[in-house]
Parts: C-alpha cells; structure tokens; sequence
C-alpha cells in the first residue's frame, strides 16, 4: 500500500509500519467471501427468490465494506503517516482522498 507518490526503494519499505498480524485476518475474510460470491452464483443457477439473492448480495458488500475499511485504517495508520513524516504527506494525503471519495459514493 506504498504510495504512488513514493514507491517502494530499498530505503523505503513497501509498508513503513511492517507488522501485518491483521492479514492472515483479511485474507480469511475475503476467502469467506469468496464462499459467499460463488453461493450467490448458485443460488442464482437454482433460481432462488431474488429477495433471498438480494439479501446475499447485500451481505457480500457489506462484508467487502468492512474489509476496505481495514485496509484503509492500515495505509493511514502505516503508509500516510510515514508519508507526512518523509515530507511527502501532501501526495500521500490526496491519493488517500481520492480512494475515499469512491466509497463516499
């Protein structure tokens, strides 16, 4: 989650704040919702009552909600943070904006 406006070098780790415990977590999160997708698939196969489907559906994207708020909380804690701390806080800041906005859609 480096920034684009400072990539990774072998000075400057790809994650500033490195200890990741969270992504055996999100990684199992997102198995569990790659469970839910195919069942939605089936479900739609088998022809199932489309409020059911719906409501599968809306779970799903809860689900992908929470997890790119997860994610967004590590690049700001880790990555936007040591941005400021570099001098390169601006950049840093507007990339992270600009994803934002598109969950404030």
């Amino acid at each position: 989650m480096t920034s684009r406006a400072e990539p990774a070098t072998a000075d400057t780790p790809a994650h500033p704040l490195a200890p990741r415990p969270a992504a055996a977590t999100l990684v199992k999160r997102v198995n569990r919702i790659e469970g839910q997708v195919r069942g939605i698939g089936k479900m739609i196969a088998e022809d199932r009552y489309c409020i059911d489907v719906l409501t599968q559906v809306s779970a799903v994207q809860a689900a992908l909600d929470a997890v790119a708020l997860q994610l967004l909380q590590h690049h700001l804690h880790g990555c936007v943070q040591h941005a400021v701390k570099s001098g390169h806080g601006d950049d840093a800041i507007e990339e992270a904006m600009t994803v934002i906005r598109k969950f404030a859609r």
